[in-house]
């Protein structure tokens, strides 16, 4: 945080502090002990009496701890605590502590093929695990995905299916990017390679419109998508011959990526979760498919 909001933070708590203190001093005696006050309400008359030993001493002890505790933890400002505690650290701490305790269970798994490990029921258990904390906010619980996230259920990949390259995505994530081809085409020349796309998918299209948008796919989207549109993997390239898109299969919704173009990101886990684990997740997802 800045020097002034520390600031701020340090006088603030510590100027608390002395409040109470003060507050705690006014009261300690009565300026007429024994007497009342003159105050009565319901013929309960209030007496000047100072406050309790016992609950004086209290609260000055709460202060005292309260001192304690800002001095030794980080609790003014930037300053760091005389006991050097973060709460980044104690995240460490606890997490070396598991992969110190339960390291060795995801380890024995680690040579084991992809697809020997999807037939054991234990391992796969782990595997669920690991994939509803860390993938199903993204891909959905049942790994069918939604708009803007891959379906792992299925046979499309564009990144590729196989064992090393679903561990791999994991591991490393992924970026891809499609730019956007408005300034380059133009709207007409948008509206027609949108129509060469659907008419790869077997749409039903504007023909003439279609043969127009041809030279402007093979100018701009073929060097990716290939001449015929079947996609890439090297480059994450979609397949454009089959409507199993992440962002839509309207003709608006194809005009609007030609247009924008889209980035997609797939964050890397190897420093998450680490390779042992990683493998196992990644046999759990593989079986997903095959389901």
């Amino acid at each position: 945080m800045s020097s002034a909001f520390s600031a701020f933070v340090i006088l603030g708590s510590l100027g608390s502090l002395l409040i109470f203190f003060l507050i705690l001093q006014m009261n300690r005696t009565g300026n007429k002990p024994g007497q009342t006050t003159g105050h009565s309400y319901d013929g309960i008359e209030e007496y000047d009496n100072p406050l309790p030993s016992w609950w004086y001493w209290g609260f000055m002890l709460t202060i005292v701890y309260g001192l304690g505790y800002l001095a030794y933890y980080p609790g003014l400002g930037n300053f760091p605590g005389l006991s050097g505690w973060t709460q980044v650290g104690q995240l460490e701490a606890e997490q070396a502590l598991a992969d110190e305790r339960y390291g060795p269970i995801f380890a024995q798994y680690r040579e084991v093929p992809l697809a020997e490990l999807a037939t054991d029921t234990v391992a796969m258990k782990m595997g669920r695990r690991l994939f509803s904390n860390n993938c199903a906010v993204c891909h959905g619980s049942a790994a069918t995905g939604s708009f803007g996230f891959p379906n792992l259920t299925d046979e499309e990949w564009i990144w590729g299916g196989d064992a090393a390259a679903i561990e791999s995505t994991i591991l490393h994530g992924r970026n891809a990017a499609m730019p956007a081809w408005q300034n380059a085409m133009s709207d007409q020349g948008v509206k027609a390679v949108t129509e060469q796309v659907l008419r790869l998918a077997g749409r039903e299209v504007d023909v003439a419109l279609a043969d127009e948008g041809k030279a402007h796919f093979g100018m701009y989207c073929a060097g990716c998508h290939g001449a015929d549109g079947t996609g890439n993997v090297l480059f994450g390239a979609p397949n454009l011959t089959n409507e199993i898109w992440l962002y839509g299969q309207s003709r608006m919704r194809i005009e609007q990526v030609i247009k924008h173009g889209r980035n997609g990101m797939m964050p890397a886990f190897d420093v998450r979760l680490g390779a042992d684990k990683v493998h196992i997740l990644a046999a759990y997802v593989q079986s997903l498919k095959k389901k």
